[in-house]
Parts: C-alpha cells; sequence; structure tokens
C-alpha cells in the first residue's frame, strides 16, 4: 500500500467520523461518543467501500434518516446497504454519464449469457447492467413524457429481437397511444401490434388460451418449467408488451389476464412489460405490484408516484434517459438512447411482408401425444 492510499483511507475514515458526530450517530454524550465502528476502508479505481457496525442500541433507522448528511460530506454518488448492524458505503469516484448512445458492439455482450436479455444502461461504476426476463421476470417502465421511457421500451425490444431468432421468441404488442410500436409491425418476431382495448382483449384471450395450452404441456410431460419440455414440444418465449396500459384500467377481462400473466407465466415462459407515464395505485393493485419483478422509475412527479412504481428517488431525477431500477437492489441507471432511425436499420433484416395478425394455435391431443 502507498502512503497516498494510506493517507486516503485516513481522509475517508475522518470525514465518516464528522457523518456520525453532524447525524448524533453515537451512543453516551458529546463529551465521550461512542461511534459506529469501521472495519475497513478498501479502495477501488471506481469506488470506495467502507464497513462499518452500529453499536448495540443504536437505532438503524437513523442512518436512512440521515442519509443526506452522508450526501453531504461524500456528495451526491454514494449508496448506502446495510439492515440493522452492518452497514456498507459506498462512495463512487466515476459518474453516471449523462447520455448514453446505444451501440449494438457493446450491447450484445452483456446480454449474450441471457435466455431473454434486458439491456438497462450504465450504472454509477460506469459498467453496463442488465438482466434474464426469464428469471426476473414482468417489468414495470413508468416516467413522464420525455423522461426516456419509451426509448427504453425501444432499446429492450429491439435487442430481443437482436438476439432471439423468431421461432424461440414472439411479441405481442399493445400501443393504447399509437405511436410507440409502429416501428416493430412486419418484424417477423412480432405477433402483432393493436391499439385499440377491444383488440388488445382479443390479443390476451389468446395468450389466457396459450397459457392454460402451455400449462397442460407441463402437466402431460410431468415437468415445472417449459424449459424442461421434450425438444418436440418446446414453445417458443412469449413476451406482452403495453404500452400506457392505464388506459385499459376500465376493462375487467384486460386486467384480470395480465393479473394472471404475472401471477404465473413465468415457468409457461410468458412475460410481461408494461409502462406507463402517471403511475396510479388504483390500476397497480397489490397482485400485480407483488409480480412484477423489476422496476424502472423514470422521472415522475411526486415522492407518491415514485412509492407506487416502488423506486424511491424517481421523482428527484433530473437528467433525461435517468432512472431508478429496482431489482435484486436499487441502481441508478442511465438508459441507451436508441433513435428511430438506428432501430429501423437494426431491424430492417427481420422485415418481413405481414399478412392477417397471427393467431396462437390451440393445443391440440395430437400435439400432447404425438411421438
Amino acid at each position: 500500500m502507498t502512503l497516498r492510499d494510506t493517507l486516503t483511507k485516513l481522509k475517508y475514515r475522518k470525514r465518516l467520523i464528522n457523518v456520525f458526530k453532524s447525524a448524533g450517530l453515537f451512543l453516551g454524550d458529546a463529551e465521550r461518543p461512542f461511534f459506529p465502528k469501521i472495519h475497513s476502508v478498501k479502495l477501488f479505481p471506481q469506488f470506495t467501500s467502507i464497513i462499518f457496525t452500529l453499536p448495540n442500541g443504536l437505532d438503524p433507522k437513523l442512518i436512512t434518516k440521515n442519509a443526506y448528511i452522508f450526501r453531504q460530506y461524500f456528495g451526491k454518488s454514494i449508496e448506502l446497504e446495510g439492515d440493522i448492524k452492518r452497514f456498507r458505503l459506498t462512495v463512487f469516484t466515476t459518474t453516471i454519464p449523462v447520455k448514453l448512445a446505444y451501440k449494438i458492439d457493446a450491447v450484445l455482450p452483456v446480454v449474450a449469457d441471457h435466455k431473454l436479455g434486458i439491456i438497462c444502461g450504465k450504472d454509477r461504476t460506469g459498467q453496463y447492467v442488465s438482466f434474464d426476463l426469464t428469471t426476473q421476470p414482468h417489468i414495470l417502465i413508468a416516467g413522464e413524457t420525455g423522461s426516456g421511457k419509451s426509448t427504453q421500451l425501444r432499446s429492450i425490444l429491439t435487442t430481443l429481437i437482436l438476439t432471439k431468432k423468431p421461432s424461440d421468441l414472439r411479441l405481442y404488442l399493445g400501443d393504447c397511444k399509437k405511436s410507440e410500436f409502429h416501428l416493430f409491425r412486419n418484424v417477423e418476431h412480432v405477433q402483432c401490434v393493436l391499439s385499440s382495448p377491444h383488440d388488445i382483449r382479443e390479443m390476451l384471450c389468446e395468450i389466457k388460451t396459450e397459457l392454460d395450452r402451455r400449462s397442460d404441456l407441463t402437466e402431460v410431460f410431468g415437468v415445472s418449467h417449459i424449459d424442461e419440455l421434450p425438444a418436440e414440444h418446446r414453445v417458443p418465449y412469449l413476451v406482452v408488451a403495453i404500452d400506457e396500459f392505464v388506459m385499459l384500467r376500465k376493462d375487467a377481462d384486460i386486467m384480470d389476464i395480465l393479473t394472471e400473466v404475472v401471477a404465473i407465466g413465468r415457468t409457461l415462459g410468458v412475460f410481461a412489460i408494461l409502462s406507463m407515464q402517471r403511475p396510479n395505485a388504483k390500476v397497480l393493485d397489490t397482485t400485480i405490484r407483488a409480480n412484477l419483478t423489476v422496476s424502472m422509475g423514470f422521472k415522475l412527479r411526486d415522492i407518491t408516484e415514485s412509492r407506487i412504481v416502488n423506486t424511491p428517488g424517481a421523482n428527484e431525477i433530473e437528467t433525461q434517459g435517468r432512472f431508478i431500477m429496482n431489482s435484486d437492489k436499487l441502481y441508478e441507471i442511465q438508459a441507451p438512447y436508441l433513435t428511430m432511425e438506428q432501430a429501423r436499420e437494426l431491424l430492417n433484416p427481420f422485415v418481413i411482408a405481414k399478412g392477417k395478425v397471427k393467431k396462437v394455435a390451440p393445443l391440440t391431443e395430437k400435439d400432447v401425444f404425438n411421438d
């Protein structure tokens, strides 16, 4: 360890002690304070990690309550994680890019190991964040007009198309605003792009039939997931993406089917991506919210909307394309910006002449028992 590193660690320790003093994070009195114990200060190229534990009897809620004091001393680019006693303070030395262009050569390696790779963007360490929709199923995307929500939908769907064969992935798109999904209308993977509530209801009824069909298949072959079906009975993944689905809230049939998709779709290979501008607690009832395992909150109007989406701090976002993601933990991420023109160019090899909207074929006895 160099002398410079030693001095840097001492600086961080001293600064953290000052946080404890300012926040009243100690037992005893000001003359003889009993501070939390700092176990380690580790320096990395992109961040510094500090581990500390609270003395028994000190309320851990004081950490959350006084988080603003940590930011006053260490800056906005920090992360506090912990529970009852042990906490980790991460101070990032790099910043999230204000703009991030979608570059296919950079994106493809990030999602290469996923069955259904979802590209998110870059985090505070400057690294790309992605996840597998098959293990973290169903996404909620929320954000005001111009916040970057629609661009994120575009990059997610484009990446899925570029990384999966049409025989392995089918997309069902509901475009309630009639402005976002026309780009995908003639893409081979896309079964339909619909905008009217009546047509979307019919589409979801087909998805409901397909859920029942796949459930029958798993029962017949005694498997717990469609990926375990015999090769001759394998079925493609289905992704149902509905933009501004709040406009469908008055249709009970639609909401019931969406609730069923997010409740049981994972093991049957059926996934939902739902987006909305103005989160509404009545639309996002507890059943739907509990099963939307990933939330992406772009700029939201107020703290109430941030709580509904479960992305604390999304109401404070000031940068276009920036969002808070809640999945296995909280992330602050800059989404990749994919223009319409770029997307058309990337999707062009998959464009075909479309006829009538494809229907999901029902399961037949021959399908099940064919040897």
